[in-house]
């Protein structure tokens, strides 16, 4: 077999099994990995920071009506806002720690305005 049309068969082949991975079919020699995060309940954490929902809003990067919708249960959070939620649910001080400084100059910002 030529060099060339060993290289066809070969992509020929890859194709058809990133298809199947695509299609949900098992591929022998894939393994799929997959990190269920779950649903993190926006509020509570919140309650349990005891911030506003501003200050909220401002510590995840978001609009504060944005963030008041995941509250009341119209949008999830997805991505890193959720990463971080999921992260402040268990480890809030440090969370904290990690972000006064830039809430404190968020809320200079939001005063001068």
């Amino acid at each position: 077999m030529s060099e060339m049309t060993k290289f066809g068969a070969d992509l020929i082949q890859a194709m058809s099994e990133a298809l199947a991975h695509a299609q949900g079919k098992d591929v022998p020699g894939i393994r799929v990995q997959s990190v269920d995060l779950g649903s993190v309940d926006a509020k509570a954490v919140r309650q349990k920071l005891d911030l506003t929902q501003d200050e909220m809003a401002a510590v995840l990067g978001t609009s504060p009506s944005g963030y008041k919708k995941w509250e009341q249960g119209k949008r999830q959070p997805s991505g890193a806002a959720r990463t971080l939620l999921r992260i402040m649910e268990r480890e809030p001080e440090a969370v904290l720690r990690a972000l006064s400084g830039e809430i404190k100059a968020d809320e200079s910002q939001s005063a001068a305005h």
